[in-house]
Parts: structure tokens; C-alpha cells; sequence
């Protein structure tokens, strides 16, 4: 009978299967990852003066109002139909080649997006560059 001790040995950690996994989760990660690219595109916000604006004479406006039924009235002329070949007919006659004229836009609020859009881009596809919409500050502030 052998009663000597044996010499224990030292347990040892096995890292290969470690290092296995975490690179399989590190390739997993990159693959399922979706990159955004933010656009570089640099955005100057419109600022609101509390100055008083200086009016403009009748015949040096254009203001295309849009009613809660979505009809279109140029200088406060109602439009037959809410056609865009109607307001842009409208809009050349008034304009009468004076591309330079600033047109606003006041629609209401219960007035449907398209509506305005269809509005804004009539008058950019007759070549007017100030396009202004106006509104109306609420009583709450």
C-alpha cells in the first residue's frame, strides 16, 4: 500500500472556449448593427421678431388664404375650385410676371395639409422665392 500524497495539481481555467463566445457575440453585434450616417447638412432656423412688420401695398401682395374646407381664396378673391391649375392661373394673373412679389400663405388650422402644400409649391413653380405662412400667437401666451 502506497501511502504517500500525490502532488495535487493546479486547476486551470480554459479561456479558448471564452474567447469563442466573445468573439461570436462581437461578430454577431457588428453584423446586426445598423450604421446611421448623420448628414453633415448645416440648417439655419427661422428666428420671430416681435417688431412690427411694415405693410405692403395691395397691388405689392399676394396672400393665398385656405379655408377650413380647403378652398382657396388669392387676395381675398374666392377660387371657383381647389384646383392647382385654378391658383396658378389665379397667381399669374395677379402676378402679372412680378416674380419678386412675396406671397403669404394663411390657411386655417383645420385645413388639411395637402391643401397648403399644393399651395407652396404652385407658387414655387412659378418661380416665387419669399414664401411666407402665417399664424397666429394662441391666447395662452
Amino acid at each position: 500500500m502506497n501511502l504517500a500524497t500525490r502532488r495535487r495539481e493546479e486547476p486551470q481555467v480554459n479561456l479558448t472556449s471564452l474567447i469563442d463566445v466573445v468573439l461570436l457575440l462581437l461578430v454577431f453585434f457588428m453584423v446586426s448593427t445598423s450604421f446611421v450616417r448623420e448628414s453633415n447638412v448645416q440648417i439655419k432656423l427661422p428666428e420671430a421678431s416681435s417688431e412690427p412688420v411694415a405693410t405692403v401695398a395691395d397691388d405689392d401682395r399676394l396672400e393665398i388664404s385656405i379655408s377650413a374646407q380647403n378652398l382657396y381664396y388669392v387676395n381675398n378673391r374666392e377660387l371657383i375650385n381647389t384646383s392647382p391649375a385654378t391658383l396658378r392661373r389665379a397667381l399669374e394673373e395677379i402676378a402679372a410676371g412680378r416674380e419678386g412679389l412675396p406671397v403669404t400663405i394663411i390657411a386655417d388650422a383645420d385645413a388639411r395639409h395637402q391643401a397648403v402644400i399644393s399651395a407652396m409649391d404652385v407658387a414655387a413653380s412659378l418661380g416665387f422665392t419669399e414664401v411666407n405662412i402665417a399664424t397666429v400667437n394662441s391666447p395662452d401666451d
